[in-house]
């Protein structure tokens, strides 16, 4: 019996049985008898255990949420101790602006020196890139903003109790300023801090400037305990 190439006998001719396979190949070659549809092979199909949907991530775990990342990442940035005040957090201080974390995971932290060349500020970055990569963000980065300055208006009343159980006395309210100038205002001598141990306003200032600039050195004339003020900015 002669049959045409390509016609199994009983079968119209041009159409090939549904469990026929090409010359010279496996059936793992070709469609599985009776199995995925045309075209698409076992190949094909993604990886049991490896399909992921917006906002799932690999593993069947939930995606955190952005704002989730950020207050996270705020909390360890804010955590971080001023290197010269360490009784204060950068929070605490002001200087921490906000954090921002990107859609590619890095976190941004903004922070604005107490006053331009501060030189705590390099230890500052370095402390916080530390404390945003052991919280889980690998890339961090620190910006620093320059406007609007810092003042010590910006100072937490819990960064003030903080100043005062240390021994130093915390600031008054900044000076108003507007644009411009800088006006020079002639006066008579404001009296000075209290001193934060024994209370007393009887106190005189030995210099203007103590162990950073942002800070004077005082003495209480009435328990003649010396102490530091930050100043006013």
């Amino acid at each position: 019996m002669v049959t045409r190439r390509g016609t199994a006998p009983g079968a119209a001719p041009g159409r090939a049985p549904a469990d026929a396979v090409p010359s010279g190949a496996s059936p793992a070659q070709g469609a599985p008898v009776g199995g995925a549809p045309s075209g698409r092979t076992r190949a094909d199909r993604p990886p049991a255990g490896r399909r992921t949907t917006g906002g799932t991530a690999p593993g069947g775990a939930p995606a955190e949420d952005r704002s989730d990342a950020e207050r996270r990442a705020y909390a360890a940035a804010a955590a971080v101790t001023d290197p010269e005040l360490p009784m204060l957090t950068l929070a605490d201080l002001g200087v921490l602006r906000g954090v921002a974390v990107g859609p590619d995971g890095t976190a941004t932290a903004d922070l604005t020196p107490t006053y331009t060349g501060c030189p705590a500020l390099a230890e500052m970055r370095a402390d916080v890139v530390r404390a945003l990569r052991a919280a889980g963000f690998p890339r961090a980065e620190v910006r620093t903003v320059l406007a609007p300055p810092w003042t010590t208006d910006w100072i937490t009343a819990e960064g003030r109790r903080r100043l005062a159980a240390h021994g130093i006395a915390p600031p008054g309210p900044a000076p108003r300023r507007g644009a411009g100038p800088v006006p020079l205002t002639l006066h008579t001598t404001r009296p000075g801090p209290a001193c934060p141990r024994c209370g007393s306003a009887d106190t005189e200032e030995l210099s203007r400037f103590g162990a950073t600039s942002c800070r004077a050195l005082r003495r209480c004339r009435a328990c003649r305990e010396p102490y530091e003020h930050v100043k006013e900015i």
